[in-house]
């Protein structure tokens, strides 16, 4: 058994938390459980969202989130089969298993190259990009150049944002302008960055205020991204989850694990210690600045007025609206809103090339 396919497999009862790292570390959604050295399974990052969404505790072990059918071969497939499935299905690597034994992994760089994107399932839906904002957490290089231009690679970050939506089909994007609007519309044109059309916010209108703008324009479901982020993640996928949750707003979260480096005190009601748990790990979900909001939701809005996302948000569900949440894991989600962030990202800047490609 090689390296490569030695890399993918975790046992069956690895938390979850651990799993979800894991992938991240290899940049691969999915893996192979085993169980005493035999084939016990396999798990998507599908599984694991599903799990999650459901409320199912992080440290739990995997094999309580994967599914009773998987998809893998035995001897008896042709390397023909094996090429239809994973075409078929669109999968990172389909193991030959017999008798409980993993005899071979094909992996899909081995079989088609760099032609997964290809097969992306399209999305027929608006992308609105919030690119209004000064950047100062990026001071003093976004005193000179405005944050969407800020370089990623041999692209700027907002060219990189919009290259990733028109590989699922995105024709239509909106970008709401504040701070050196000039500068960045003379970029793109100069960039010839073609579907783009312009929200020009006279005053700042903040992180939502500026979508009331688009109220008589978007007549559909859309997609709304902060300028500073990209969310490595299967953008067929959240729609469908937000058709089928039949939310007015789907908030993408970040699944943002961090481990207290102190001794944490359990204590009960009467303020009796009952032990002391050593640097425990903390998991929670943030905001990660992306949505899937209904026509509807605008209309939630105050038109002209300073109005952020979190307003938008609390107001719906104060009006008695669904709000949902679609998760990622912390290595979906690349944010380049300061220079911490920003650093960090361009040490993974292979990976990112390889998800615009």
């Amino acid at each position: 058994m090689n390296e490569r396919v030695r890399n993918i497999l975790i046992p069956y009862d690895t938390r979850i938390i651990d799993v979800l790292k894991k992938m991240d570390d290899l940049d691969r959604k999915l893996l192979i459980l085993e169980k005493n050295g035999k084939f016990f399974s396999l798990v998507s990052i599908g599984d694991i969202q599903r799990a999650i969404i459901k409320g199912i505790n992080l440290s739990e072990p995997v094999h309580k989130v994967t599914r009773q059918a998987v998809r893998i071969a035995s001897l008896k497939d042709t390397f023909e089969n094996i090429k239809e499935q994973m075409l078929k299905y669109r999968m990172e690597f389909l193991p030959v298993v017999e008798n409980g034994k993993i005899i071979n992994v094909y992996f899909w760089e081995d079989l088609f190259g760099k032609e997964k994107n290809v097969e992306k399932e399209k999305i027929d839906v608006p992308v609105i990009i919030m690119a209004g904002g000064k950047g100062t957490r990026l001071r003093p290089i976004t005193n000179i150049i405005p944050k969407p231009l800020i370089p990623l690679g041999e692209k700027t970050v907002l060219e990189v944002i919009i290259q990733i939506f028109k590989n699922y089909g995105v024709k239509d994007f909106y970008l709401t302008l504040n701070y050196k609007k000039e500068m960045i519309k003379y970029y793109l044109k100069y960039a010839k960055i073609e579907g783009i059309s312009y929200v020009i916010e006279e005053e700042p209108l903040g992180t939502a205020g500026s979508l009331s703008l688009l109220r008589n324009v978007i007549s559909q479901n859309c997609i709304v991204t902060n300028c500073d982020i990209i969310i490595k993640q299967d953008y067929h996928q959240l729609i469908e989850y937000h058709k089928k949750s039949g939310s007015v707003l789907t908030i993408v979260g970040v699944l943002k694990n961090e481990r207290i480096p102190y001794g944490v005190i359990k204590k009960d009601s009467q303020g009796n210690v009952i032990k002391i748990e050593e640097k425990p790990l903390r998991s929670y979900i943030i905001n990660s600045g992306m949505y899937v909001l209904e026509k509807k939701a605008l209309e939630y809005i105050p038109q002209g007025m300073y109005f952020d996302m979190t307003d938008l948000i609390n107001v719906l569900i104060e009006k008695g609206e669904k709000v949902k949440f679609f998760p990622v894991s912390e290595g979906s989600w690349l944010d380049v809103g300061d220079w911490d962030k920003y650093n960090e990202v361009m040490k993974r800047y292979e990976i990112i090339k390889r998800f615009i490609e």
